[in-house]
C-alpha cells in the first residue's frame, strides 16, 4: 500500500485548503487534531478535505511505517549501546510527525533536517545502512543527496532553514512547482539562523515549508524557558502564516502538511508548522534525561503515543487483525535485521580518506597535516598507513 502525496480531492479555489489556515486565531493552544489519543475520529472542516482519500488501507500503511521507523530505532539504539555506533539521536515518540509529514512530499521536492528525521529519510528512500553510517564514523555523508532529494543530517542547530530558504529561492527562478522543506526541533527557534530564514522567506514568498517538531526539550532545556507562548505564534510576525498540529496525529500532520505544500506549489508562500510531540528517549545516546525531567511527565506523554491511537482506531473498523498485526511487526524485525547486518559488516576506511575531497585542487596546508597525521598512525603498532 502506498500514500499518494495529494488529497483525492480538495476545495475549490487558488490555495483554498490553507486559506483557512491564514484565518487560524493567532495564540490558539488548541492544535489540529483529527484522530485523539483514545483513537477516536474527529471532524475539521478545514482539514477533512485533506486526507479524503485516507481510508483504512492507506491508515494501516501509515501505522505500518510508524511500526518499522521505530523499530529501527531501537535497533540503533541498541546498536549504540553494544559499541557498534558512536552515537545515536532517538526519535521515539516523534514517529507520527516524522511520517506523517514525509507521507506528504512528492518525490522532486527537497528535504533539508536536522539529525534526528530518520523517519523522513525513510520515507524519501534513503538505505537502511545509509541512516547509521554517518553514526558509526565510517563515512562523512550517509547518501547522495540528489538521489532521494534530501540533503545529509545537519548538526549545526538551525542551519538547514538558510539551506531550505535559499534552495526555494531557486525552485522560484527555475519556475517549477517543487517545494522545500526544512524540519527542525523547538530549540531551533531560538537561534538566528532561524529568523533570518523566515525573513527572507516571507520576502520573497518562497515556496518553503518550515516543520518545527516541538518535543518540549531543546537538549536539556524546556520549551517554556524559551518560549512564552506556542511557537507557531513566531512566525505570523514575519508575514508567514502558521499552524498548530498535534505531532502525535499521523492523519493531522500529513493534512496540514499537505495543505502547507499545496500552498507553496501555487504561489502562496512559505508556511510555519508546529507539530507539538514529544522526545519519549534521551536528546542522543549520550545524555540521561531523568536529570532534567519528571517520570510523572514521561507517563503523562506515553498516553499520547502515536501508534496506540492509530492502533485504536483500526482495531474499532475491525482492520488491525492479528494476522496483520504479526506481519507488520515480522516485516519490522526483518527490517532492523538487515539493517544490524549490513552496518556491522561494514570495512572501515582508510585512515587517510579523512583527508580526500577537503578542497578541489592540491593544497600544501593540507599536504602537510596529512603528513603529520600519517606519521602519528605509524607510532601505534601495526600501523601499517598508506
Amino acid at each position: 500500500m502506498t500514500i499518494d502525496n495529494q488529497p483525492a480531492t480538495r476545495q475549490g479555489g487558488a490555495h483554498t485548503g490553507l486559506g483557512s489556515l491564514d484565518e487560524l486565531p493567532l495564540g490558539s493552544l488548541d492544535p489540529v487534531r483529527l484522530l485523539d489519543a483514545d483513537g477516536v475520529r474527529h471532524s475539521d472542516d478545514r482539514f477533512d478535505a485533506w486526507v479524503s482519500d485516507i481510508g483504512t488501507d492507506q491508515l494501516l500503511a501509515l501505522y505500518e511505517d510508524m511500526r518499522v521507523i521505530r523499530r529501527i530505532d531501537a535497533e540503533a539504539t541498541a546498536l549504540q549501546r553494544q559499541g557498534e555506533l558512536g552515537l545515536w539521536p532517538p526519535l521515539l515518540g516523534q514517529e507520527a510527525a516524522q511520517i506523517g509529514s514525509g507521507r506528504a512530499l512528492r518525490a522532486d521536492d527537497f528535504v533539508f533536517s536536522s539529525y534526528r528525521e530518520h523517519g523522513v529519510a525513510y520515507c524519501r528512500g534513503a538505505g537502511l545502512v545509509d541512516l547509521l553510517r554517518v553514526w558509526r564514523g565510517t563515512v562523512q555523508s550517509g547518501w547522495n543527496p540528489y538521489d532521494i532529494n534530501m540533503a545529509t543530517p545537519q548538526v549545526i542547530i538551525g542551519a538547514q532553514t538558510l539551506h531550505a530558504t535559499g534552495y526555494a529561492l531557486g525552485i522560484q527562478a527555475d519556475g517549477t512547482d517543487a517545494v522545500a522543506v526544512a524540519y527542525f526541533g523547538d530549540g531551533a527557534t531560538s537561534e538566528g539562523d532561524v529568523t533570518e530564514a523566515l525573513i527572507f522567506a516571507a520576502t520573497y514568498a518562497a515556496p518553503v515549508v518550515f516543520f518545527c517538531q516541538n518535543n518540549q526539550y531543546a537538549i536539556s532545556e524546556p520549551v517554556s524557558l524559551q518560549a512564552q507562548r506556542p511557537i507557531a505564534d513566531r512566525a505570523p510576525g514575519f508575514g508567514v502564516p502558521s499552524v498548530r498540529v498535534d505531532g502525535n496525529d499521523v492523519l493531522a500532520v500529513l493534512a496540514v502538511t499537505r495543505a502547507a505544500l499545496d500552498r507553496a506549489r501555487s504561489g502562496g508562500g512559505p508556511t510555519f508548522i508546529e507539530a507539538v510531540t514529544y522526545r519519549m528517549g534521551p536528546h542522543t545516546t549520550a545524555d540521561d534525561p531523568t536529570r532534567y525531567r519528571d517520570a510523572s511527565e514521561l507517563d503523562a506523554w506515553r498516553g499520547r503515543d502515536p501508534l496506540a491511537r492509530v492502533e485504536a482506531y483500526l482495531a474499532s473498523q475491525g482492520a488491525l487483525t492479528e494476522e496483520r498485526q504479526k506481519a507488520i511487526a515480522a516485516k519490522a524485525d526483518a527490517v532492523a535485521g538487515e539493517m544490524r547486518s549490513g552496518i556491522t559488516t561494514l570495512e572501515d576506511p582508510d585512515p587517510l580518506s579523512v583527508f580526500d575531497n577537503v578542497y578541489a585542487e592540491p593544497h600544501t596546508g593540507l599536504a602537510r597535516q596529512r603528513d603529520h597525521y600519517s606519521r602519528y598512525l605509524r607510532t601505534f603498532v601495526g600501523g601499517d598507513v598508506r
